[in-house]
C-alpha cells in the first residue's frame, strides 16, 4: 500500500509486553475479511521488552498493510491517540490484543456504523472459556447481578451507553478530542460519556462478533475491578456526574457496610441503646445481599450448568467489593491536595497495571 493509496478503514491497537498473546492475535487480525476494502493497520507499541516488538517487526515486514509506532508512555489511550492521529482511514475500528475476532468483525461494524448512522458501534463482551472454574467465571461476567452493564448481554440489539472497543469515523474522534491521557483505566467509557452528552449515539450489534477471556482466579478478577473502580472515581470527578447511576451502586453497597458495621462496634465499645438498632440494620444489608447473592448465582448456574455454583458467590461478592473499594480509594485519590500519581508512582504501578 503506498502513501497515496486512499484507505477506508483503519485498525488501531495499543499493547505493550503481549508475547504469549500477540502471534494469535496478529493472525485473527490478518484473518479478517477485507475484500474490496482498503485498510491498514497500526500497532501502538509500549515499549515492549519481552519480544512483542520483534514478533510485530516479523509481521509488518510481510504485511505492507502493518504499521507499527511507538508509545514510550506504555499506558493505553497516548498510544491509542498516537494511532488515531497517524490513521488514514475515514473509519477507525480499535482492537485489543487479548480479544479474538470473528473474521467478519471489521466489516461487520462498518456496515452497522453505515447502517445506523450511529457515532460509534460494537458488539456484546462475548466470552470464550474452557474448564468449570473459568466457566463460572463467564457466567457470572453476563450476568445482570454482576455490573449491570448491558453491553455484556451477548443477545442485546439497540442503544447503548457504551460498547467494548469501538468503531467510529475519525472525524467524530477528532471532533470529541481523542482519548483522554491522563486515564489508565476507563478511557473507552469516558470517551463514550463525552460523545452521548455532545448528542451522539452508539449502536450495540450482536451480529459484532469477538470473544473475551474474562480473569479466571479471585486476586486478578479483584484488581482488575478495583482498577476499574478507582479510574471511574476519575471520570465522575472530571465530568461531576456518573456515566451511568448502576455506577454508584457498589460504592453505596460497600460504604453503607462500612458504615454500619463501624457504627456497631462504637455503639458496643461504648455500650449505648443504638448497638441493637444498628447490629439489626447491619445484619439486614448482610443477609439481603447474601439472598440476593444467592438467588443470582442459582440463576447463572442454571444457564452454565450446576457445577459452577459453588464458585458463583464469591465471584459475585469479589466483583462488588473491588469495585466499591477501588471506586473510594479512587474518590480520596483524585480529591484536591490527595498525593498524586507523579509523587507516588510506586502505588501508582500497583493499581493501575
Amino acid at each position: 500500500m503506498t502513501a497515496t493509496t486512499a484507505v477506508q478503514l483503519t485498525i488501531i491497537v495499543a499493547c505493550r509486553n503481549e508475547k504469549s498473546h500477540i502471534r494469535q492475535f496478529m493472525d485473527s487480525l490478518l484473518e479478517q475479511d477485507m475484500s474490496g476494502m482498503t485498510w491498514e493497520a497500526i500497532i501502538a507499541d509500549g515499549m515492549s521488552g519481552d519480544g512483542t516488538r520483534e514478533i510485530l517487526r516479523e509481521y509488518g515486514a510481510r504485511h505492507s498493510q502493518l504499521r507499527i509506532v511507538d508509545n514510550p508512555r506504555g499506558v493505553v489511550s497516548p498510544g491509542l491517540n498516537t494511532a488515531i492521529r497517524a490513521a488514514r482511514g475515514a473509519i477507525v475500528i480499535r482492537m485489543d490484543a487479548h480479544t479474538s475476532y470473528a473474521p467478519d468483525y471489521c466489516r461487520r461494524c462498518v456496515a452497522e456504523l453505515e447502517r445506523t448512522g450511529a457515532d460509534n458501534v460494537g458488539g456484546p463482551a462475548r466470552t470464550r472459556t474452557e474448564g468449570t472454574r473459568a466457566r463460572a467465571f463467564a457466567a457470572a461476567y453476563h450476568s445482570p447481578f454482576s455490573t449491570g452493564a448491558r453491553f455484556h448481554d451477548e443477545n442485546y440489539e439497540g442503544w447503548i451507553d457504551t460498547v467494548p472497543y469501538g468503531c467510529w469515523r475519525k472525524e467524530t474522534l477528532e471532533r470529541l478530542g481523542l482519548f483522554d491521557e491522563s486515564l489508565v483505566r476507563n478511557q473507552d467509557d469516558e470517551l463514550n460519556l463525552r460523545l452521548t452528552r455532545a448528542g451522539g449515539k452508539i449502536w450495540q450489534s450482536p451480529d459484532i462478533v469477538s470473544w473475551y477471556s474474562p480473569r479466571a482466579t479471585l486476586p486478578a478478577l479483584f484488581l482488575q475491578y478495583f482498577q476499574y473502580g478507582f479510574w471511574k472515581a476519575a471520570v465522575v470527578r472530571k465530568h461531576r456526574l456518573p456515566g451511568s447511576w448502576r455506577h454508584l451502586v457498589p460504592v453505596t453497597f460497600v460504604l453503607t457496610h462500612f458504615l454500619l458495621f463501624a457504627a456497631a462496634i462504637v455503639t458496643a465499645a461504648a455500650d449505648t441503646r443504638e448497638f441493637a438498632l444498628v447490629s439489626r440494620l447491619w445484619l439486614a444489608l448482610v443477609l439481603t445481599y447474601a439472598a440476593a447473592n444467592g438467588a443470582a448465582s442459582v440463576a447463572a448456574a442454571r444457564k452454565s450448568g450446576w457445577a459452577t455454583l459453588p464458585y458463583l458467590p464469591a465471584v459475585f461478592t469479589v466483583y462488588h467489593f473491588s469495585w466499591g473499594l477501588g471506586f473510594l480509594a479512587g474518590f480520596r485519590w483524585f480529591l484536591p491536595g490527595a498525593v498524586q500519581p507523579a509523587t507516588n508512582k510506586s502505588l501508582f504501578t500497583r493499581i493501575s497495571r
